[in-house]
């Protein structure tokens, strides 16, 4: 009989791949997040999306706006809203550190992932500073090079 920890077909993370290229990442942070037992459910199924996800403080507390995960297939009319602002759990001095950055100014609080640590979701926020058109460009000019140049390694190994 084959391990649950081996079936590849189990939900791993979700990514948001909008902010790696939208943002410079600075500080990274694992908050847990509320959720009901349908979401929880759901986000297992795999059925989570954080790629227009941001989060706030607000009231000494943390909450992420616009992650949607979808409802789950056999709930019932206790079944959760899709689009619902959820509280993020993180240590009290972890949210003031954050609190400080966001009120310098130039920073926002964006979403990297969602996964399974155990049976607990947990969700890996990051202080980022917008990036500009030019350095997208950047990336993209950077990201061909590594391409080409794998791509030559490659041959010269055969």
């Amino acid at each position: 009989m084959a391990s649950s920890k081996n079936n590849s077909e189990r939900f791993t993370e979700v990514r948001n791949s909008k902010a790696l290229r939208d943002y410079f990442v600075d500080k990274r942070f694992e908050a847990g997040i509320q959720l009901r037992g349908t979401e929880v459910k759901s986000i297992r199924a795999g059925k989570a999306q954080i790629s227009d996800a941001f989060a706030k403080v607000e009231k000494g507390e943390i909450w992420l706006f616009n992650a949607h995960i979808e409802q789950y297939a056999f709930g019932n009319i206790n079944n959760h809203d899709a689009k619902r602002i959820r509280k993020l759990l993180l240590h009290r001095r972890d949210i003031e550190n954050i609190q400080h950055a966001l009120e310098a100014g130039g920073r926002a609080l964006v979403p990297l992932r969602m996964y399974f640590k155990g049976a607990l979701v947990k969700v890996e926020v990051a202080l980022g500073t917008g990036k500009q058109l030019h350095d997208r460009r950047d990336d993209l000019k950077k990201k061909v090079v590594e391409r080409e140049m794998k791509q030559a390694m490659k041959f010269r190994r055969t």
